[in-house]
């Protein structure tokens, strides 16, 4: 289950909202070049661009322990959910398997131009096309 963004605090609400700038998108499959996750893979499941970090599937599993509820249906226990990590530890792969750097190319398909990403090393187109 993919990270809700938390209610801002009152302290922080005049605070202006910064988002950083990434190349990465959700459903991307990347892998992990840096802590204890090093050299998994796995697929993007969220973005949060304020935070600057990406929730990664099978990666950086955490235990949350959790209250039963009955009038929710919630079971109680201790269940493991994957935590964020920064996006700077992150890079994407491409069909082949190999980690990248993103880059940007621009297609002209008759009247129409699109902005297109493509992988550093080989070239290789990372967008899906339809």
């Amino acid at each position: 289950m993919p990270a809700v963004p938390k209610k801002i605090p009152k302290r922080h609400q005049n605070k202006p909202r910064v988002l950083h700038k990434t190349k990465l998108k959700k459903d991307d499959t990347v892998k992990v070049i840096s802590g204890r996750d090093k050299g998994k893979t796995g697929k993007v499941l969220h973005v949060d661009r304020e935070r600057a970090t990406v929730l990664v599937e099978g990666v950086s599993m955490v235990k949350r322990h959790t209250r039963p509820n009955p009038q929710r249906q919630i079971k109680g226990g201790i269940a493991e959910r994957e935590s964020p990590i920064s996006i700077s530890n992150v890079m994407i792969v491409t069909s082949g398997g190999v980690a990248t750097r993103i880059g940007y190319r621009t297609e002209t398909a008759g009247a129409v131009t699109r902005r297109v990403r493509v992988a550093r090393k080989g070239g290789e187109l990372l967008d899906r096309k339809g």
